[in-house]
């Protein structure tokens, strides 16, 4: 009895091994061919028993090492049902599918993270040039802009901000500069809308548009030649101001169902006979519209006479359209949440153009879709997650600072461990927002387009700058609630949903796209598999199949043992204080592979309806990818151990949250008998992990209220006037003030307790403590200074009782007042 016993934990010690190690068929057949023997050997295995299990192990043997047999009797009945399954996808789907590249996305789907791999890729950095336009037209624009003027006043940039923006180029930095543009990088793009956003979302908005996805964009990548030598060199210098109309009234999100319409004809056009297209359109939400010279426009196009060719229906088609054409109808303003950037609708009726105003000429007709997403793929990468970590920094100094300026109990708020919990989840997530934006825009200048990384960084980093906003705000109180030139957070609280609405919909964008594309591009085997199918290739499939079967297997072998040891034992990047990390990111990937292949199997084609579980799975990916990216931005900044609390914090953070995800997959499992098992290979110690500590969250929160290098890192690239009359400059003033101050203040505590200073209230106080020689006259002044722009910090705006009213006659509380 016990030898059998001992064999059989023997067996299972072997079968989990060669399926941990993804062993081939044949090792599988030799191992168990040996296995069989010992078994005779011993006198366990004997009689009609042995030659049963000969018989299974023989036929097991030759089905899966001789591939004629196996492809005829398994694999060609499953590829058969496979066929039938197979949802049939839409053009758009599918273009959408096949927009962008995988990066390291496929990695961390893979199971095994290549983590020395992520480590090499080359470090975003800017040129000089870059790095002087940063410092000097960004800096100067950022000190034009005032964003209390611009959103209650003019809602419109003022006419010398708007002809600056155009002279200096921002409008071009996307342009190469051979067609007049400024030629620069991602990471520059990203740099240069961060500061911008810190100082006025409006003025931010106007530079990114025209930037992001939309003429300028297609035109560098599809244009015909006549059509960039034409316009790219007036869209640089500001001559042309751009918009793309893509949203629809009745189809937001769902592209599929764009009712606007070009059906192609000849018509008469400058007095030629012309071939073209006669379009009816109706867009609406279209930033830039309202004073653009230039309208993008997406439509689907028809050929009912076929006249460029056999099919009818021909597809999604961009073109650019002069606003001044005739038939162009631009309305009036969207007003979006008191934003002050230009957006609006416009529509037309039967509005003919020429065949070569389509982008990329009449070659380029019904391919819109896959132009669209093959850009979005990279824009989404750097407009809005630019804005994200724009709110992140620009909070972080802020609240940092406004918490130790500020005084309650004659103690700074940002020491009330009530407070430090919100100022601890904006600096790591201010950390964490940064190492996503600035990993993926050095993926981008590498000549990646990470299609399901954007979508990632789109996402996280606006629902973060949610989060962010919101506990800013909420140190900030009455400061932050009261409206004014010298509230510093209310417009960027007001502007959240639309960052969050925009460039495909946070709901959408979660539930849908990440996981749902990522599922198909960056996995090892599925798009094998599919594409195998499309191309009715048996061998193919036959390859993809059992290549899937085994990564599934090894998946399941790896995560238990993973999750028993928490991942020790994985060789990953040496370096003593992010090992753990990198050896528990290893096993999470692992575990979501496990996850997702399973989805797959037992769910099928309904798993894109089953979008909670797919938002979850997302979830999964997108933390493995943000904690991914925290880790190569600390290592190629140097491992700078003083920020090492931020890279903790926002470890813990993304790991508690990947916990999280797969323990709601696996609690709304579809299957509880799969779940019962799932559970027990993700899980085999329980969920163990926990929030970041209390104690590194102080740490955190010290860094954002004490002056120190790391602060610095922190908030980067942010515009910080060093002008007292600015809000912004009068608040780092107060902040620096207030610290040096700290020690006089300690001075006359100390002589009142020690019952030398009687004098009551503070000014009193600190004349005594002069008279007395506490304090020297210069610390008196120091004092002073530090009270002085500490209260004008906390102050905030007061208005007339008529404010917003019209006054031709007084308001009513005027005339109440007259009375009186």
């Amino acid at each position: 009895m016990l030898t059998l016993i001992a064999c059989l934990v023997v067996g299972i010690i072997v079968v989990w091994m060669l399926a941990y190690h993804t062993a081939s068929a044949l090792v599988w057949s030799l191992t168990a061919g040996v296995a069989l023997l010992v078994l005779a050997g011993a006198g366990i295995l004997t009689g009609w028993p042995a030659a049963a299990v000969w018989l299974v192990s023989a036929g097991i043997a030759v089905f899966s090492t001789a591939t004629p047999i196996r492809q005829k009797f398994i694999t060609g009945p499953i590829f058969r049902i496979y066929k039938k399954l197979l949802p049939q996808m839409s053009s758009t789907e599918q273009e959408a599918l096949e927009a962008g590249t995988v990066w390291f996305d496929g990695d961390l789907f893979s199971g095994k993270p290549d983590w020395n791999k992520l480590l090499a890729y080359p470090a975003a950095k800017l040129t000089a040039e870059e790095q002087a336009f940063i410092d000097g037209p960004t800096e100067e624009l950022c000190a034009m802009v005032n964003e209390w003027q611009v959103t209650h006043e003019l809602h419109d940039l003022p006419p010398q901000v708007w002809q600056f923006i155009k002279d200096k180029g921002f409008l071009g930095m996307i342009i190469p500069k051979e067609f007049g543009g400024l030629g620069f990088s991602a990471y520059a793009h990203s740099q240069v809308v961060m500061k911008i956003s810190t100082r006025s979302g409006t003025a931010a908005v106007s530079v990114m548009v025209p930037n992001s996805l939309g003429p300028g964009e297609l035109l560098m990548h599809y244009g015909t030649p006549e059509q960039k030598n034409h316009y790219l060199p007036r869209l640089a210098k500001g001559l042309e101001i751009p918009c793309f109309a893509l949203t629809a009234p009745h189809a937001g999100s769902d592209a599929a169902s764009m009712p606007d319409t070009g059906i192609i004809c000849r018509q008469m056009f400058e007095g030629k006979d012309t071939l073209g297209i006669r379009i009816t359109w109706e867009k609406r939400y279209i930033t830039l519209g309202p004073i653009a010279t230039i309208l993008g426009l997406a439509f689907k196009c028809y050929d009912p006479d076929k006249l460029v060719g056999d099919k009818v229906e021909l597809g999604i088609t961009c073109a650019l359209i002069p606003t001044s054409h005739k038939g162009v109808n631009i309305g009036r303003r969207h007003y979006p949440l008191n934003a002050a950037f230009m957006n609006g609708p416009n529509w037309g009726t039967d509005v003919f153009i020429p065949m070569d105003w389509v982008i990329g000429g009449q070659p380029m007709l019904g391919q819109g879709w896959r132009m669209l997403m093959e850009c979005l793929a990279a824009g989404r990468s750097i407009s809005l997650p630019s804005q994200g970590i724009a709110a992140g920094k620009f909070a972080s100094m802020a609240t940092g600072a406004y918490a130790r300026v500020r005084s309650q109990f004659k103690t700074p708020i940002g020491k009330f461990e009530g407070i430090e919990e919100p100022l601890a989840r904006i600096g790591g997530n201010t950390y964490l927002m940064d190492a996503c934006r600035t990993v993926t825009a050095g993926a981008l200048d590498m000549g990646e387009k990470p299609s399901v990384l954007s979508a990632i960084s789109k996402y996280h980093m606006t629902e973060r700058m949610r989060i962010i906003i919101n506990d800013a705000m909420d140190v900030h109180g009455g400061k932050g609630i009261c409206l004014g030139p010298n509230n510093y957070l209310g417009r960027a609280y007001q502007a959240v949903p639309i960052a969050i609405t925009v460039e495909g919909a946070n709901i959408l964008t979660r539930s849908l796209i990440i996981f749902g594309q990522g599922a198909i591009r960056c996995h090892p085997w599925v798009l094998k598999e599919m594409k195998a199918a499309q191309a009715d290739s048996l061998q193919a499939f036959d390859d993809a199949f059992w290549g899937h079967i085994k990564f599934t297997v090894a998946n399941a072998a790896r995560s238990m043992w993973m999750g028993i040891t928490g991942g020790r034992g994985v060789a990953v990047p040496a370096g003593a204080d992010t090992k753990r990390f990198y050896q528990q990111l290893t096993r999470f990937s692992t575990a979501f592979a496990l996850l997702a292949d399973t989805s797959m199997f037992v769910i099928g084609a309904s798993l894109k309806r089953k979008e909670k579980l797919s938002a979850r799975l997302g979830d999964v990916l997108s933390h493995l990818y943000l904690s991914s990216a925290a880790l190569k931005f600390y290592d190629q900044r140097g491992r700078q151990a003083d920020e090492f609390p931020l890279l903790k914090w926002a470890l813990y953070d993304c790991a508690f949250q990947i916990q999280v995800a797969m323990d709601a997959i696996i609690e709304n499992f579809p299957n509880r008998a799969i779940a019962f098992v799932l559970r027990r290979l993700v899980f085999p110690r329980g969920m163990t992990l926990i929030r970041p500590s209390d104690e590194l969250g102080h740490k955190v929160a010290q860094i954002l209220i004490n002056p120190s290098a790391a602060r610095d890192r922190l908030i980067q690239g942010i515009y910080l006037p060093n002008n007292e009359q600015d809000v912004i400059g009068k608040l780092e003033a107060a902040f620096n003030a207030v610290i040096a101050a700290e020690p006089v203040d300690a001075k006359i505590k100390a002589a009142k307790k020690a019952g030398r200073i009687t004098a009551k209230g503070a000014e009193a106080e600190a004349d005594e403590a002069i008279k007395l020689a506490v304090i020297t006259d210069t610390e008196l002044a120091q004092w002073r200074r530090a009270r002085m722009l500490q209260h004008e910090v906390i102050m905030v705006d007061d208005f007339d009782a008529s404010f917003g009213k019209q006054a031709v006659d007084g308001s009513y509380w005027q005339q109440v007042r007259a009375a009186e």
